[in-house]
């Protein structure tokens, strides 16, 4: 098949997974999960034609992979170019890998004229194996809950999707000397774990359904953040035996225990980590707080202050 387009870019954000709901699979529904899309942090390509598949710029060899299952999956040429502007970094807990995939995919798509949605695009590169967020936020941006996984999902369902208000920020800290669980390692962890307790995936529902999604519609940042810390503690403790702690990192649940005695709310881990994050009202009050920490922080950890995005990816066709 022959390219439609000249060039086409996509910049697709990244995002914080604030933990799943339910990982007892009582109700025969397994994981569920609520998360963000960011601003500051994204994967920034573009694809165009070329005489063969080259890529260049940051993860351009991940960026190779995805075009080339994608281009056999789709019996597209693979005659492209890709240059990777900026990207997500891996395995830290952003979703670097779905967020690639699903840029890549989208370009195809509108590079050949296949007129393909996100989610079908998922379905071919595997995404959505158990969150949803990465893919919501794919789509619509904002904050995004997903329904996990039933008998007959092809990718776990969008039950809600909400604005994040415009001046709450969030610190993450991230730990430059490791990787989260990932692949098989992500596999094998999943299938060491203990069943968890039904009441306690009812519980963490009930606080979800009735707490932290009127406190966003609200715009009250203290009571979605409890809810938030709540749901991280309950779900990092199960996590624990298989990633070392409610926390990855020491070091990284160090700095985000003086975050929250600072005042910062929603604290926990995304995805496997090792990056931490918290929530604070307003941009100042982040900048001060990272300040103050950094003056004291170890070598391996850094910061940055991101904003929620309440977008989903950009995709501009030349």
């Amino acid at each position: 098949m022959e390219a439609r387009q000249q060039k086409v870019t996509v910049l697709a954000p990244a995002r914080l997974h604030m933990g799943f709901i339910d990982l007892s699979g009582a109700l025969d529904r397994h994981f569920g999960s609520i998360g963000i899309g960011l601003n500051e942090i994204y994967t920034h390509l573009s694809i165009s034609k070329a005489e063969a598949l080259t890529a260049k710029g940051p993860c351009h060899q991940r960026a190779l992979k995805c075009a080339r299952q994608l281009c056999a999956a789709l019996n597209v040429s693979e005659a492209i170019e890709i240059e990777v502007i900026s990207a997500i970094p891996e395995h830290v807990g952003l979703g670097s890998g779905t967020q690639m995939s699903l840029a890549i995919g989208m370009a195809l798509s509108r590079f050949y004229g296949l007129d393909l949605s996100v989610r079908e695009i998922a379905q071919l590169t595997d995404r959505g194996a158990r969150s949803g967020i990465g893919i919501g936020v794919f789509e619509q941006g904002g904050l995004v809950v997903d329904g996990g996984r039933g008998a007959n999902t092809m990718t776990p369902p969008l039950l809600s999707r909400m604005t994040v208000p415009d001046d709450w920020r969030f610190i993450l800290v991230f730990d430059q000397r490791g990787q989260g669980l990932h692949g098989e390692q992500e596999i094998s962890a999943f299938k060491q774990l203990p069943p968890f307790p039904r009441r306690e995936a009812e519980r963490l529902c009930y606080l979800l359904l009735m707490q932290a999604l009127p406190a966003i519609a609200e715009a009250d940042l203290d009571k979605f953040g409890a809810v938030i810390s709540e749901l991280q503690a309950a779900v990092g403790e199960h996590f624990a035996p298989v990633q070392g702690g409610i926390f990855t990192s020491n070091e990284v649940a160090e700095a985000i225990d003086s975050l929250q005695q600072q005042g910062a709310v929603a604290i926990g881990q995304t995805s496997w980590g090792p990056t931490g994050f918290c929530a604070v009202q307003g941009q100042q009050l982040a900048e001060q707080l990272v300040a103050k920490l950094q003056a004291n922080a170890p070598a391996s950890l850094s910061f940055a202050v991101v904003s929620a995005r309440n977008l989903g990816a950009e995709i501009r066709v030349e």
